[in-house]
């Protein structure tokens, strides 16, 4: 058993990736409930996530599509075929501390389905409002992308913003939701 520096157990995380309208993704959850959510989970990517899973967290890795994740793919299943608006998951939010964890705590709280906010305006809502970089940089550190949709989060003027997945996936998302019209084709 992997031991954590201070001689507590490591805390076991179960693993699996996942086929989506978005691509594969690579969902982690401990005890306490989903870890992390990585898009384009490749095999090269998913092993460096799996990598940092296991330093981060001290972590013992198992990969299983049942247990502590059938009920977050279930709901991420819904949520992409367009009959879930709400996860309402239990979540382990010890990949995220600090200014960063406020902020995707309020977004998660305050930012419904189908909705967007300003980089500024979140930061004002977490009582920052001259922090909206600072908001930019808390989004590309979400650990729990799609769940905590930091894809709801736009420029002032109406651009994207940008994405850790992509912004072609952050389109997706948004169109998903009907922020923005579905492609042609």
């Amino acid at each position: 058993m992997i031991s954590t520096s201070d001689d507590r157990p490591a805390q076991s995380v179960e693993w699996a990736v996942v086929d989506s309208a978005i691509g594969p993704l690579l969902l982690a959850a401990t005890e306490q409930g989903l870890v992390t959510v990585v898009f384009h989970a490749t095999e090269r990517i998913r092993d460096k996530a799996l990598d940092q899973l296991r330093n981060r967290l001290g972590a013992e890795l198992t990969r299983s599509a049942t247990g502590r994740l059938a009920e977050p793919i279930r709901r991420l299943s819904a949520y992409f075929a367009g009959e879930l608006r709400e996860f309402g998951l239990p979540l382990d939010w010890s990949l995220s501390t600090g200014f960063n964890r406020q902020v995707l705590r309020k977004l998660a709280a305050g930012v419904p389905y189908g909705s967007v906010v300003g980089y500024g305006d979140l930061a004002a809502r977490v009582g920052q409002p001259g922090a909206a970089q600072a908001v930019g940089a808390a989004m590309g550190s979400n650990p729990l992308p799609i769940v905590v949709a930091c894809h709801r989060v736009v420029e002032r003027g109406g651009g994207l913003g940008g994405f850790g997945g992509g912004l072609e996936t952050k389109r997706q998302l948004l169109a998903l939701e009907g922020v923005l019209p579905q492609p042609l084709f």
